[in-house]
């Protein structure tokens, strides 16, 4: 099982890395703003699991404090941004 993870792990943070790229293309492109928000929320939920398969490749159980750290701000940017979008909606009486 070990030599599995000697080449699973390594590979998918390939997979992840490149799934962060395209993530932030689409936050650059937009086109809309939360279109960038999605994005940025899907970086971080991927930079969390890269950090998970990091804790795994090293042993290092400090790096799970790390990943719930990033994942409790990214929790608290999605509710603001909710927050928000509600705020606007109420404000302009649009229902969009």
């Amino acid at each position: 099982m070990t030599h599995f993870l000697d080449i699973a792990v390594p590979v998918a943070m390939i997979f992840l890395t490149a799934t962060i790229f395209m993530a932030f293309v689409r936050l650059i492109k937009g086109p809309s703003f939360p279109d960038r928000v999605v994005a940025l929320d899907i970086m971080t939920t991927v930079a969390m699991g890269l950090i998970g398969l990091y804790a795994m490749e090293t042993g290092e159980a400090i790096f799970l404090d790390v990943a719930l750290l990033l994942a409790l701000v990214s929790f608290l940017g999605t509710v603001a941004f909710a927050y928000y979008v509600e705020r606007r909606q109420l404000a302009t009486g649009s229902s969009e």
